[in-house]
């Protein structure tokens, strides 16, 4: 599955991008994450983390790695292992009143268990509606 969602933040583009680029601050807004660790790398391209996130199956980890960042503007981070295989590609503009975010992702349900992997296609009007909430909840930290 693959998506782009939008969000207005009323919130300069350097604290967005620096709330964003760091993947650490990911269990403060996004429900499935429970914690990460970084692993490797001070958060530019190469950066590696932990991520331990809780999935309708269950206890989940992934790798993630940094692929990508042009230092406040974009930054993409892609799991290399785990299940539900992701890749996210947040920009951040200049917009009337603050910013622009902007997330371009794919999200597989490769890797989970039995039937669950048979569900992928089904669940993904979920997961989007839950990147929505997940992003709202990060516009309401950003403009605190």
């Amino acid at each position: 599955m693959t998506f782009t969602l939008t969000l207005d933040v009323d919130a300069e583009p350097a604290r967005v991008f620096e709330f964003i680029a760091d993947f650490a601050t990911t269990p403060q807004w996004y429900s499935a994450v429970q914690r990460v660790e970084r692993v490797h790398g001070t958060g530019g391209a190469g950066t590696t983390y932990t991520v331990h996130r809780r999935l309708p199956s269950g206890p989940a980890a992934n790798t993630v790695v940094v692929d990508s960042c042009t230092e406040g503007e974009e930054i993409t981070f892609a799991s290399v292992d785990g299940p539900t295989p992701f890749s996210y590609r947040y920009r951040v503009r200049p917009a009337p009143g603050g910013s622009r975010l902007e997330l371009e992702g794919s999200i597989s349900a490769a890797g989970l268990p039995g039937p669950a992997r048979l569900l992928g296609a089904l669940a993904e009007p979920l997961f989007e509606r839950g990147m929505r909430s997940n992003l709202k909840t990060l516009k309401g930290i950003l403009e605190q």
